[in-house]
């Protein structure tokens, strides 16, 4: 049984930072290709970032330049350094993995950007 348990979010103001974090336990390592996936209200969930087994990195356009993933293989940990936020990236953050033929979903963090 793998668990992904994301924290960092909250309430910021447009141009402020978070760093999210996501606990990786469980029969995996957080050396697997891991992602960060967003889902704001009325919207599709979409990819906002990963990093794959061989840190290789990849973002969605919309966060190119701002956001940052990054991964810590001692702590089994996966982040998400986040930078000049805007209102559009509200949404609820998920951690993302797939290990042996399942996808696997954190419960999720609220990111909230507004004045």
């Amino acid at each position: 049984q793998v668990q992904l348990v994301e924290s960092g979010g909250g309430l910021v103001q447009p141009g402020g930072s978070l760093r999210l974090s996501c606990g990786v336990s469980g029969n995996i390592f957080s050396s697997y290709t891991m992602a960060w996936y967003r889902q704001a209200p009325g919207h599709q969930r979409e990819m906002v970032a990963l990093i794959s087994r061989g840190d290789n990195l990849a973002y969605v356009d919309s966060v190119k330049g701002r956001f940052t993933i990054s991964r810590d293989n001692t702590k089994s940990a996966v982040y998400l350094q986040m930078n000049d936020l805007a209102p559009e990236d509200t949404a609820v953050y998920y951690c993302n993995t797939v290990f042996s033929g399942t996808i696997y979903w954190g419960r999720g963090t609220q990111v909230t950007v507004s004045s």
